[in-house]
């Protein structure tokens, strides 16, 4: 008994120092990408113009639903920010046949919860549940989607709460910053603006607008009703049928949307003045492409070797090595028709000026040297391991396949998406980067005590545009004044 137990003993003390001899400032290299095991979605369209796509994966008696209507914040009117969010928002809150609490008691019944809410480019109302309740799941879902009431009561309600989180993300400067280089890309077109509304837009949102809204954008041929999971094709147009068939499209046709992207503001650094901030908000943004162009695979490997995850340029730049923030990250928000990259961080107030130098440093560098072959095959890597686990559920397949659905792409897309970014080059990249990231196309927001930061923003070059943090217009489209040098 003592030998095995000193036998045991020495294997976990060898075991032990083996772990502590690993190079972990060397990780091992990547593994080969698996391929992603899923076929083309099928589609077809009803009468009345609804299409419909199926993703089938057999198996797991699962189902995710959801029903898409292709237009978003976009569509939002002149003064009415953040309409197509409220809309969206109230659809589950009140319906001719169901108040808000019955109609989560219903969902809740089949198992499941209805998810509804707008976007760029869509608003949606989705929920899953077990393949048994299908049917009776998509009878809700037509409900709530076509036959909303809009309650005042229920109106009232949302725009409280609204209000109240809108508080607390303007108050945030990284969030700040954030709203404010979005609108500095995209200047006064319908991109620019918040998606959920401003604090001066929301009170204007009255029950007409919201039933008008809707009356205008929902219609069979302006919609796609997405299924992922354990169903084929003839049972969904069935229930599609079913449920959507008697939805009847306007005589008018879909109304022009407003141009997505004007032009950028001038050239300058938005600054915020936050008295009482604790941190800065940075925010840099250069405009990029839409989501339907063939650079796109080329802008989602660039933005991952930038700021996509712990490994990329700018977290091992800005905070590994210097320890300027707990977290620097980049995203590719590729839109409809038009799309941006945006690098976003947090940083201490006297930091600020110094952290916009090295988010420019880092977008030279893309545009100046290709990428190594051994950071591109990483950063590949970890982008088609995000994609992987997004098919693991019905939910994220639904929302790849509506993505595809929102951008007007092919639906074979999906199965090539491994292969594709397996194909973009360092030369592709460096080409994108070329392209997109010259200095003359970035702008910049800070928000904070510009106080603490002001003077060195200067150093950098660039005027400054500045603002009080309750006067910064986010839904106009007007630029701040730039300000004369002291």
């Amino acid at each position: 008994m003592m030998t095995r137990r000193l036998c045991g003993m020495l294997l976990l003390a060898a075991a032990a120092a083996a772990v502590q001899a690993q190079p972990y400032e060397q990780p091992p290299p990547p593994a080969a990408p698996r391929p992603a095991r899923v076929a083309a979605p099928d589609e077809a369209m009803l009468a009345n113009g609804l299409r419909v796509i199926v993703s089938s994966r057999a198996g797991v008696p699962l189902v995710s639903v959801r029903l898409v209507v292709l237009s978003g914040a976009e569509a939002d009117p002149p003064q009415r920010a953040g309409l197509a969010s409220m809309t969206a928002g109230l659809l589950a809150r009140g319906t001719r046949r169901h108040s808000a609490p019955a109609l989560a008691g219903a969902a809740e019944a089949l198992g499941g919860s209805i998810e509804a809410g707008a976007g760029w480019d869509r608003s949606a109302v989705g929920i899953t549940v077990t393949t048994p309740k299908l049917s009776a799941a998509l009878g809700l879902l037509a409900e709530v989607a076509l036959e909303p009431t809009f309650a005042p009561a229920e109106i009232e309600r949302y725009r409280e709460q609204a209000l109240d989180e809108m508080k607390v993300v303007l108050a945030q400067p990284g969030a700040l910053a954030g709203l404010a280089v979005q609108r500095a890309v995209y200047g006064d077109g319908a991109y620019g603006h918040p998606v959920g509304g401003t604090p001066a837009s929301l009170p204007r949102i009255a029950r007409a607008d919201l039933r008008a809204h809707h009356a205008r954008w929902f219609r069979p041929d302006n919609a796609v009703l997405v299924f992922a999971g354990d169903i084929a094709m003839d049972e969904a147009r069935a229930l599609a049928q079913r449920h959507f068939g008697r939805w009847k499209a306007p005589a008018q046709p879909l109304p022009a949307p407003r141009t997505a992207a004007g032009a950028p503001w001038p050239e300058a650094t938005v600054v915020i003045d936050m008295p009482s901030a604790g941190q800065a908000g940075v925010a840099v943004a250069v405009p990029a492409v839409p989501a339907s162009s063939p650079e796109r695979f080329a802008g989602m490997v660039a933005n991952a070797v930038l700021g996509m995850g712990y490994s990329s340029r700018l977290n091992q730049e800005i905070r590994i090595k210097r320890g300027l923030s707990y977290s620097a990250r980049s995203d590719f928000d590729a839109r409809r028709h038009a799309g941006a990259v945006r690098a976003s961080l947090q940083t201490k107030n006297p930091s600020a000026a110094e952290v916009v130098a090295l988010i420019g440093a880092q977008l030279d560098a893309l545009a100046g040297t290709p990428v190594p072959a051994e950071e591109l095959d990483a950063r590949r890597a970890s982008l088609i391991g995000g994609f992987g686990r997004t098919l693991e559920t019905t939910q994220g397949l639904v929302d790849e396949v509506t993505d595809l659905a929102v951008a007007g792409l092919p639906l074979s897309d999906l199965p090539q998406r491994i292969g594709r970014l397996q194909a973009v080059s360092p030369e592709q990249v460096q080409t994108f980067a070329g392209q997109h990231f010259a200095p003359a196309r970035r702008r910049v927001a800070v928000a904070g005590v510009a106080a603490e930061f002001e003077a060195e923003l200067r150093k950098l070059g660039t005027p400054l545009a500045k603002a009080a943090q309750g006067a910064f217009d986010l839904e106009s489209g007007r630029p701040p004044a730039v300000t004369p040098k002291p």
